[in-house]
């Protein structure tokens, strides 16, 4: 039962994955990841500006999300246990986390976009921090009551400051997890479409400007799966086999390099 447990959970991902393969490994080529996409109705062309978008937007994203998050989830496991404020934090994070992703764009779009006036990668960046937020807080802060008391109290007997005790010892000790934590938001908000339409909104053209509007590749996804073009839709199925390989092998090389112990605080 355990090993037909572990099949039915690892299938559906498989299958998926030999299909991407299978439609979209015939258009991997140099000019999908050199060329923008061609004007409508012309056959070639790439995703370049689409890959370069979602790095960047990705980039704003971690930059926002990550340092928050694992703040949250340190204040939550250290600092305020059993406080109202931990309680109401760990709250909102809950909540948070359930909110769907189209609603978080619409928020981004009225706090953001309307006062600035026009769409931008910045924008998105920021609905794609917001959305990792509370799944790295959370972890973070699961991971940290793992560590046994014991070693705060070693740290805390050698008259260590608390502050240092938790940033050098128990987060150092818990980092594989918190790192394992950040890995999930980052390949959650990876291939996220909805918040992007009110926020990145996309772009035919190559743009690394934090306010201007930016392609991603989730977004040229649904506008060329939405094209009459078979072209398109062979672009679009090649972009999204790019995207969860990368998704894929982000995740994998932050486990393998966990798991060599080169980040285990433990060490």
């Amino acid at each position: 039962m355990a090993v037909l447990s572990t099949v039915l959970v690892v299938a559906p991902l498989v299958a998926i994955f030999i299909y991407l393969v299978y439609r979209g490994a015939s258009s991997l080529n140099l000019d999908f990841f050199t060329q923008v996409p061609k004007p409508v109705g012309e056959t070639g062309g790439g995703m370049a500006n689409a890959i370069a978008g979602s790095a960047i937007l990705l980039a704003v994203g971690s930059l926002i999300g990550v340092p928050v998050g694992i703040a949250g989830g340190v204040f939550l496991a250290e600092f305020g246990r059993g406080t109202k404020l931990a309680n109401a934090v760990r709250f909102t994070a809950d909540v948070l986390n359930g909110v769907p992703s189209i609603v978080m764009g619409i928020a981004i779009y009225s706090l953001i976009v309307v006062p600035q006036g026009h769409f931008s990668a910045f924008s998105g960046g920021v609905a794609l921090g917001i959305m990792m937020i509370p799944t790295v807080c959370r972890t973070t802060e699961e991971m940290l009551l793992m560590v046994p008391h014991a070693v705060r109290e070693a740290a805390l007997g050698l008259g260590v400051p608390a502050w240092r005790s938790v940033l050098s010892i128990t987060l150092k000790t818990a980092s594989p997890g918190v790192i394992t934590g950040c890995m999930l938001a980052f390949a959650r908000v990876a291939g996220e479409t909805a918040p992007l339409l009110f926020t990145a909104l996309g772009n035919s053209f190559m743009s690394t400007s934090l306010d201007r509007p930016i392609e991603a590749l989730p977004l040229q996804i649904y506008v060329f799966a939405l094209s009459p073009y078979d072209d398109q839709h062979r672009l679009a199925w090649a972009g999204a086999l790019v995207l969860i390989s990368l998704i894929v092998v982000a995740v994998s090389l932050v486990r393998y390099v966990t798991s060599r112990g080169v980040l285990k605080g433990a060490s």
